[in-house]
């Protein structure tokens, strides 16, 4: 089942969440344990993130360092499949054009379409670890909204191939990503909106957002889109604290800002237990407050740890 047709027919807010691939070398039953404890909260679908090749330098028996090119977590396309028949829960593949030319992402499009996985996020992203600017392969996409366009193409059964007759069509749904505090490299946030609706208008039926720790952000930037022309479902993306790293690792990864109150509160916690619980009550505040504004649901990034966002779910669901 498409997500924009779970989204028209629900009949409550949804509860959805995103999984990270294990790294290569891991198999897939710590996964498959995550994704066990939250389907008893029946989510009404489930992400899985989509993760490019990466650089890394080795030392060479001479001493001399060697760089070499390698993905360190492959199989979005696999657990999506595994996911959605293991659980008969519908995947959200995520598809990233970064590493990936137009070629490959028709050739990854067509074997999720054969699988039966209906629905996409088509996302750009992110530069390579060690690397500040995204640059896309040869033949590859500078942004998702290209990627957008070509999902929809395919739904109109134009591929590639200018030789190829009577394509069969596909019937993918498309998200894309909003950012509340908009995106690091967009000059500023209306700028980034307007990005945004410029996806929309290439097929994008629904955003879900970046993760944000202050509500009032989130309703801003809903009204903003609103303001812009942008009509479609917009979903909060919300996650919990787990470490007091977080506090460093997640502005400077994510640009998101944490509000003062939730920093003092984590700067007095002294175990790893205290700051878990923060976490938990501070994302459970905001999951409330976003329900009683009439969110068309909460999705929760649990980078594959299940335990705390359960707890959310339990009590907020």
């Amino acid at each position: 089942m498409q997500v924009i047709d779970i989204l028209n027919e629900a009949k409550k807010p949804l509860f959805t969440f995103e999984l990270v691939p294990p790294l290569k070398g891991s198999d897939a039953q710590s996964l498959l344990g995550s994704v066990r404890e939250l389907a008893q909260f029946e989510p009404a679908y489930i992400n899985v993130t989509n993760h490019q090749q990466e650089v890394v330098y080795l030392e060479r028996e001479d001493g001399l360092l060697e760089r070499r090119t390698v993905r360190k977590r492959p199989g979005t396309i696999a657990l999506s499949a595994l996911i959605q028949y293991t659980f008969n829960i519908p995947v959200v593949a995520h598809l990233i054009c970064g590493g990936m030319d137009a070629d490959q992402l028709e050739d990854a499009l067509v074997e999720l379409n054969f699988l039966g996985i209906e629905n996409i996020l088509a996302l750009r992203g992110d530069p390579p670890n060690g690397e500040k600017r995204f640059v896309p392969v040869k033949g590859g996409y500078a942004n998702s909204s290209d990627l957008v366009k070509q999902i929809a193409n395919l739904n109109e059964g134009k591929y590639l191939d200018s030789t190829l007759q009577d394509g069969r069509k596909t019937h993918f749904c498309t998200g894309v990503a909003g950012y509340p505090e908009k995106h690091a490299e967009a000059p500023n946030l209306q700028q980034d909106i307007q990005m945004l609706k410029y996806k929309v208008e290439c097929g994008a039926q629904y955003i879900v957002t970046q993760m944000f720790f202050d509500n009032a952000v989130f309703y801003r930037f809903v009204d903003d889109c609103r303001k812009a022309g942008i009509t479609v479902p917009i979903i909060p993306g919300l996650k919990p604290i787990g470490s007091k790293r977080d506090l460093a690792t997640i502005p400077q990864t994510f640009h998101v800002d944490f509000p003062s109150e939730l920093v003092q509160l984590l700067n007095k916690a002294q175990k790893l237990s205290e700051i878990r619980e923060i976490g938990v009550y501070w994302c459970t505040k905001q999951a409330k407050d976003l329900l009683e504004h009439g969110v068309p649901g909460v999705h929760f990034y649990t980078l594959g740890k299940a335990e705390s966002v359960s707890r959310i779910v339990r009590e907020v669901f």
